[in-house]
């Protein structure tokens, strides 16, 4: 298995307005870019303050469209990313210019220039790409979208041996704040028994999830065996962060990839 963590290494785009971009570290071939968005940065408002990518979340439409713009802007981008409308399902769409969001929970792309994207505030995002560099793509990947299969369906979409797949595993939230039920156990261990090890009890009869292992496991039952952990808890850290679980009300962070012209 070759299993990396990107840990307290990392790349910081640091730009004089403050705003803060998280560029994963891992083997991608030359030509791939991922990058992860922080909160810092923007013009939202509280609870949203203050770089929010979501439409959905009850924000100032302005102040969206004015940190998507400044996101372009900042990464040069030919236009903007292609923004889903995320169902914690597995659905995957070619990445392109929609008139609206299409619903999905994941995309993938082979033209270089054309952004995929998912929005997170404690899901985990999967970015992904091929060693020869000419495919990439990104999936929203909550407990129900990995119970749903979305990390399959991307695969499968990718229509690239698994054998040539990269893996970069984003913010998400950690096991310690990730608290659920038996029914969550209960439909991944159904699935596949080595889940198992990804909950640990509690003592309130409940489990600590830990997202990161359950899509490697989901990955590595693929052939996947490039995995790079980002390990953040996006929970844990309110400065960097949004977290749904903590917050309720809040902004959401975007993951990108694309092929570089």
């Amino acid at each position: 298995m070759d299993e990396h963590e990107q840990n307290v290494v990392m790349k910081r785009n640091r730009v004089p307005d403050s705003t803060e971009l998280i560029e994963a570290v891992w083997s991608a071939p030359a030509g791939v870019r991922a990058v992860v968005t922080t909160r810092k940065g923007g013009v939202s408002e509280p609870p949203f303050a203050s770089f929010n990518l979501a439409e959905h979340v009850g924000d100032a439409r302005q102040a969206v469209h004015a940190n998507r713009q400044r996101l372009r802007k900042l990464l040069n981008l030919e236009g903007q990313p292609c923004w889903l409308a995320q169902v914690h399902g597995a659905e995957v769409v070619m990445a392109g210019n929609y008139v609206e969001p299409p619903v999905a929970d994941a995309s993938i792309s082979r033209e270089r220039g054309r952004v995929c994207a998912v929005l997170t505030a404690d899901c985990l995002p999967v970015l992904l790409c091929n060693r020869t560099g000419n495919c990439v793509a990104a999936a929203h990947a909550g407990w129900r979208g990995l119970a749903a299969g979305v990390i399959e369906a991307t695969l499968a979409a990718m229509e690239t041996s698994a054998d040539e797949v990269l893996a970069w595993l984003g913010p998400a939230i950690g096991p310690a704040a990730y608290e659920v039920g038996d029914e969550v156990r209960a439909r991944f261990i159904e699935a596949d028994e080595h889940s198992a090890a990804a909950f640990q009890a509690n003592e309130r009869g409940r489990w600590q999830a830990d997202l990161y292992a359950l899509a490697s496991i989901r990955l590595r039952a693929a052939d996947v065996s490039n995995i790079t952990r980002f390990r953040h808890c996006t929970y844990a850290e309110p400065e960097r962060f949004y977290s749904h679980r903590r917050d309720g009300r809040c902004g959401r962070m975007a993951a990108l990839i694309w092929l570089e012209r």
